[in-house]
């Protein structure tokens, strides 16, 4: 049997004004035939797994076209023309598929198309007719729309987040697909899609109330009829017609079956919709309680979360803890100008810099600070263990680590990084365990890293583009009534 695969990834945050072009993909992945394989194959990603697994049995692997981009703005027109055109140029020369995996994000959004992955798996589908198999996953934190379930024979959503599972979904796809192609089984799939937006601040599976609609998703899977179910997350920063939760069941060829279990799974969602909805911790709220804390703090910067495709260099903590001059304090900003800086001064050089709150005014203005530099790097780091989105690699450009009079320590970076590895800190230079209060510009992805060495974790409610009080983002598109927004109507399945 020949099975291809097919990645494309990008998370777009609509709030954000400046687009995402062809040169994201070029700094974090852009792969096509044999270098899908060699980027990929030993990763914690879904791919990694999905070779894993055709590797094993024995098949042969047609690896077509890999991408992927950080979280950041809508795609530009000319980026996604040409990433859509290498990928189904490489579609062509790959010749006769008996499968295609896929590893779309779910919540990609470009100037043309606001519903990326169900126009490229449409697509796809169009080429492949009706017969071939597309089997794929999802991050949960996708906004599934119906042109994606329509194309897809199946999709498999990661069931953690921080997303740890991601390698393991990658094999059960590419399982169920060798079961397809052999005959053995005919997966067959129903999505539900309640009306209802799940804040980001209550999206961590090992915590409420996630942790019980998890568990009532696990009791469904002692019917062994039931091949797979998912639960789609959503993501709220993306003011499109699909933004929303959803569940996906499916089944060896008992569609009745199918809709009905997704049903039960979206029905317990709207039942207890209430409880996903955010409770919102202020900056001074944060620090107050950090104080009467012992042990490490983490404070979850939500409304700068690089993550969901924020710039990375918000200040509103910083300021409030430089203002109240807090010792062992810890934040990252993004922040080129500054490392320049930095590296004129050299290390153990003193001056007065303003850091941060240079890419727009949503998220505080610079942090103005005497300061002195005590390292200088490259900014490149590996990250050996299975962390939040599969990551191994990780070049965050030129950085500088500055500690001001106040005894505030800033990460300057060149580049925008995510906090998903420790190793960003301690390859830097820094060590966590000195530190009390840790900022993490995320919600949930880096706890996977940071809880080795945070006793606590407080998620923080910051302004920004990525903000959890979502009822504050000036939306256009979304679907109408839907919760948090309308919070009377009801929902049937």
């Amino acid at each position: 049997m020949r099975i291809g695969i097919i990645a494309l990834l990008q998370e777009s945050n609509t709030f954000i004004g400046q687009p995402t072009t062809f040169a994201h993909f070029e700094q974090d992945l852009l792969a096509c035939g044999p270098a899908v394989r060699e980027r990929l194959a030993g990763t914690h990603h879904e791919v990694g797994g999905m070779f894993h697994a055709l590797d094993d049995a024995g098949e042969e692997v047609v690896p077509i076209f890999a991408a992927r981009a950080y979280p950041f703005g809508v795609i530009q027109a000319a980026a996604i023309e040409r990433l859509l055109g290498m990928m189904f140029a490489e579609l062509d020369k790959a010749g006769p598929l008996d499968g295609v995996l896929v590893a779309p994000h779910g919540a990609t959004v470009s100037e043309p198309f606001p519903d990326v992955d169900g126009h490229w798996l449409g697509e796809l589908r169009r080429r492949l007719g009706p017969e071939v198999p597309i089997i794929g996953t999802l991050d949960p934190h996708a906004n599934l729309s119906p042109a994606m379930a329509e194309a897809a024979t199946a999709l498999i959503a990661y069931r953690t987040n921080p997303h740890l599972d991601q390698r393991s979904r990658g094999i059960d796809a590419a399982r169920m697909m060798l079961e397809a192609v052999r005959g053995k089984l005919r997966p067959t799939m129903a999505a539900v899609f309640p009306p209802l937006a799940i804040n980001i601040e209550k999206q961590h599976t090992a915590e409420e109330p996630c942790h019980s609609l998890y568990r009532f998703a696990d009791e469904q899977l002692l019917d062994d009829k039931l091949l797979v179910n998912s639960i789609i997350l959503g993501f709220p920063y993306a003011d499109v017609a699909e933004m929303g939760s959803a569940t996906i069941a499916v089944t060896h060829n008992d569609l009745p079956l199918a809709r009905r279990l997704a049903g039960e799974l979206a029905g317990y969602l709207w039942k207890h919709r209430e409880e996903f909805a955010g409770d919102f911790v202020s900056i001074d709220e944060a620090l107050d309680k950090a104080e009467r804390l012992s042990g490490s703090v983490c404070l979850l910067d939500m409304g700068d979360n690089v993550g969901g495709g924020s710039p990375g260099d918000g200040t509103l903590l910083a300021l409030a803890m430089h203002e109240r001059k807090l010792p062992k304090s810890f934040v990252c900003l993004c922040d080129a100008e500054s490392v320049a800086q930095a590296q004129a001064m050299g290390e153990w050089g003193t001056g007065n810099f303003r850091v941060g709150g240079k890419a727009d005014r949503l998220h505080g203005p610079p942090l103005a600070c005497e300061a002195t530099v005590v390292g200088l790097f490259d900014g490149r780091f590996e990250e050996p263990q299975p962390r939040h989105g599969g990551f191994t690699k990780f070049d965050q450009g030129p950085t500088a680590v500055i500690r001001t009079d106040h005894g505030l320590t800033v990460m300057l970076t060149s580049r925008r990084a995510p906090p998903f590895s420790l190793r960003q800190l301690t390859a830097h230079g820094v060590i966590p365990e000195e530190h009390h209060l840790l900022v993490a510009k995320g919600v949930n992805a880096p706890v996977a890293a940071y809880k080795e060495v945070c006793k606590h974790f407080i998620r923080v409610n910051t302004p920004g583009c990525t903000t959890a009080d979502i009822e504050r983002l000036p939306y256009e598109h979304r679907r109408k009534p839907m919760f948090p927004w309308e919070r009377e109507g009801d929902f049937r399945f």
